[in-house]
């Protein structure tokens, strides 16, 4: 569907939304570019939209079909930037990645939202208010949508963060929990959220030197700034795969240490069981020459040997920790 389009002159939108057929016309005045905001278009919508600014055919496949990695392309004077949206889900810990594409040219910007992408009303509308910053054209949409995608990357930063810190204090608590199963869970979350980010990187190399068709000088400094806010971004992203290694390694080490303790004490345990057994199992034998039988305190001193004996195994594996 067609969410807005609309055109803007000097950087000031030029009133409300535009019918598609007219979107053309009405950016062909100097100073002027359309932009096209679409979620989700049918391939009929789109459709549309290609001929009428005269898309390439792989754009049109690339921006129906989705299900692309983040990349810049560029076809003839238009270009296709890829970008992977993220949204964290506290519920289920899962991350929700979605597709947004925008199709630039000299006079339009086409953007393509797939999934639960961000959502780019905001974006428009600060934009908007920002006449200096529109005035540098189709240049300017790209910077906001990439700025605003890149942003969205830190609060889902910030969560993983913290159910590392919660995995880490499972892992070393005293009640013995095996978090194996989150852990694991974490870290293919990590991990499809690092394949879907580190990308664009790369992707942005050409706009922060100005490369691109419809570059503008004036928003170099502004890509730059994305840049680096990527990089710091897929870096704490790139550690937190490392601490969920290391958590999952110590997790299986916490679970040695406690089988190996288990066993301890268990084997422990039967060797204070085996004294009394032993001793019952002498006395118990049915020989007549036995002097204990004759004695009056025979039973009692039994008895006595046995607990002491018990007691005395008992007491040497507890100093040595056994117990």
């Amino acid at each position: 569907m067609i969410v807005d389009c609309a055109v803007y002159r000097d950087g000031t939108r030029q009133g409300r939304s535009l019918a598609l057929e007219d979107a053309f016309e009405a950016a062909a005045e100097p100073g002027s570019f359309v932009w096209i905001g679409l979620h989700e278009p049918s391939s009929e919508e789109f459709e549309a939209v290609a001929k009428e600014f005269e898309l390439h055919p792989l754009v049109v496949e690339d921006a129906v079909n989705a299900h692309q990695r983040p990349k810049v392309e560029v076809y003839d004077h238009i270009v296709l930037v890829v970008l992977k949206t993220a949204r964290y889900e506290p519920a289920t810990e899962e991350i929700d990645v979605a597709e947004l594409l925008l199709i630039v040219g000299d006079r339009f910007v086409v953007t393509v939202r797939h999934g639960t992408a961000s959502a780019l009303t905001q974006v428009r509308r600060d934009l908007e208010a920002d006449v200096e910053k529109l005035r540098c054209g189709p240049a300017a949409v790209l910077h906001a949508v990439c700025d605003r995608v890149v942003d969205d990357y830190e609060p889902v930063a910030d969560a993983l963060d913290l159910a590392v810190q919660q995995v880490e204090a499972d892992v070393f608590s005293g009640d013995r929990l095996n978090p194996a199963e989150r852990i694991y869970g974490l870290k293919r979350q990590v991990l499809n959220l690092l394949r879907n980010t580190a990308p664009l990187t790369e992707a942005l190399e050409p706009m922060v030197h100005g490369r691109l068709p419809h570059s503008h000088p004036e928003l170099l400094d502004y890509f730059r700034d994305v840049a680096d806010h990527l990089a710091r971004v897929v870096g704490r992203i790139d550690i937190t795969r490392e601490l969920l290694t290391d958590v999952l390694d110590a997790n299986l080490a916490q679970i040695s240490v406690r089988q190996n303790d288990d066993m301890r004490t268990i084997s422990a345990w039967a060797a204070v069981i085996a004294v009394p057994t032993l001793l019952a199992g002498i006395w118990g034998m049915n020989f007549s020459q036995m002097p204990e039988l004759d004695w009056g305190i025979g039973y009692p001193l039994a008895l006595a040997t046995i607990v002491g004996a018990a007691f005395a195994v008992h007491r040497t594996l507890k100093r040595a920790g056994w117990l």
